[in-house]
C-alpha cells in the first residue's frame, strides 16, 4: 500500500519483504544496507497481538528462544554476539507519535520498548547495530483489526515522513560514511 501511495518527491522508497527465518535476516539485513547506503530503513511488522499503529524505540540482543519459519533457533539466543543489551532508535519515535497523532488520520499511533523477542524484534536489532541507531520498527495490527490497508499505508507514510522530518532537524546529522 505504501508502495502505491510513495513518499515525498525527495525520498526514494524501496520496499522489500524480508522472511521470518533468523538466519535471512542475518544475511539481508546488512546486505541491503550496504546496497541503499540509506538515510534511514523502517521496518514495518505485524503483530497478531497490536491493536494500534505501534511505534518501537528500541531493539533487544538477547532472549530469542522462538522458532522461526524454518524451525531454526539461534543457539546462542541473540542477534550479535557481544552486542549491546538494547539499542534505541535516534528517532525521537515521542515526537513522531506526537505529530502523526496529530494529523488526525483515523489510526492510533503508539509507543513501545518491546518489539517481543521474536524475528520483528530480531530483526531491528540487527538494523539497528547496522547502522548506529538509524531504523525504525513499526507494529501493525493484522489486515481488518481493526485497520484497512488503506489506512496502515496512510499511516506509514505519515509516520516515515514525520521520521526523516524529525531525523533532518535533529543534531544527530547523518554523515556519508567514507572508509579512509
Amino acid at each position: 500500500e505504501l508502495e502505491k501511495l510513495g513518499l515525498r518527491d525527495d525520498v526514494d522508497l524501496h520496499v522489500y519483504e524480508i522472511p521470518v527465518e533468523y538466519q535471512a535476516v542475518q544475511r539481508l539485513i546488512p546486505a541491503l544496507w550496504k546496497k541503499h547506503s540509506p538515510q534511514l530503513v523502517v521496518h514495518v511488522g505485524v503483530s497478531g497481538m497490536a491493536t494500534t499503529v505501534t511505534l518501537e524505540k528500541c531493539g533487544h540482543n538477547v532472549g530469542y528462544k522462538g522458532l522461526d519459519n524454518c524451525r531454526f533457533c539461534p543457539g546462542s539466543q541473540c542477534c550479535v554476539e557481544g552486542g549491546p543489551e538494547c539499542i534505541d532508535s535516534i528517532i525521537d519515535m515521542d515526537t513522531v507519535c506526537k505529530r502523526v497523532s496529530a494529523l488526525e488520520l483515523d489510526v492510533t499511533v503508539t509507543i513501545s520498548k518491546d518489539a517481543g523477542r521474536y524475528l520483528c524484534d530480531f530483526t531491528y536489532y540487527t538494523s539497528l547495530y547496522q547502522s548506529r541507531g538509524r531504523s525504525a520498527f513499526v507494529h501493525v495490527p493484522p489486515l481488518g483489526k481493526p485497520y484497512t490497508a488503506e489506512q496502515l499505508g496512510r499511516a506509514l507514510q505519515a509516520i516515515i515522513e514525520e521520521m526523516l522530518d524529525v531525523l533532518e532537524h535533529s543534531g544527530e546529522k547523518i554523515n556519508c560514511q567514507h572508509e579512509h
